[in-house]
């Protein structure tokens, strides 16, 4: 069943367009990559579809009960955000704020939801210590934590292994791996990395002006475009 669909979107900011006239549809239990040049669109594909910024054009459906508010989002972080002066146990609560309604207090089933999260991520024993104390690795653990607080069904990650070191980040692919094949949840990644795009997901969006593709990864790695990237043999082509 369709999570998203998205039909002829048109999106970009101010009144500039990045991409005009997109298609695609994501499907419950998928685990899409959207890969592409620096300034493609990745990002703002992304923030246009968690409803930060209005398309310019074209529509964004949600199904099988999805909302907005109920998507998990792991942004990249600025150097203030690293610097966030709040205890791991704060920051992975303030996840559930989405099913929290007109309540200013967090009850049991947010604890509890926290609590599950937090473990998920094996970072309990990290919970009372301060964000930014922690690891890169570590700290995107937190705010993966965080995120699954927010959704059961559908989780939108920015190049969420963005300068860590190479043991951190398959580790963290492991985990994001584990979320969508064991848990069920559904991933939308933006990713630099076309090698580990095309292992683990089960569907590619490349976005790069006139060379827009959407489809499986075995189609993609046999596209015109995944061909000229070298895909196959293990490397990138400008």
């Amino acid at each position: 069943m369709a999570l998203i669909t998205c039909r002829d979107l048109t999106f970009g900011y101010e009144s500039h367009a990045i991409l005009e006239h997109l298609s695609f549809q994501v499907n419950a239990g998928d685990y899409l990559c959207i890969v592409g040049e620096n300034g493609s669109g990745k990002s703002t594909l992304m923030r246009t579809v968690l409803g930060l910024q209005k398309p310019m054009g074209g529509t964004i459906a949600f199904g099988d009960g999805l909302v907005e508010n109920e998507i998990g989002y792991l942004p990249q972080q600025t150097a203030i955000q690293k610097d966030f002066p709040a205890t791991v146990w704060e920051i992975v609560l303030s996840g559930c704020q989405a099913h929290m309604g007109r309540r200013a207090f967090y009850g049991r089933a947010e604890k509890a939801l926290a609590a599950q999260n937090l473990e998920r991520m094996g970072m309990t024993a990290c919970r009372r210590r301060c964000y930014r104390e922690l690891s890169g690795g570590q700290q995107q653990r937190v705010l993966l934590a965080r995120a699954l607080c927010a959704t059961r069904k559908l989780l939108l990650m920015d190049e969420p292994v963005s300068g860590l070191d190479p043991r951190v980040t398959a580790e963290m692919y492991d985990l994001i791996e584990q979320l969508n094949r064991r848990d069920g949840v559904t991933i939308i990644m933006i990713s630099h990395d076309i090698q580990a795009a095309v292992r683990y997901a089960s569907h590619i969006l490349h976005l790069g002006g006139a060379e827009v593709f959407f489809g499986n990864a075995e189609q993609y790695r046999n596209s015109d475009v995944g061909r000229r990237f070298d895909v196959a043999e293990g490397g990138v082509r400008a």
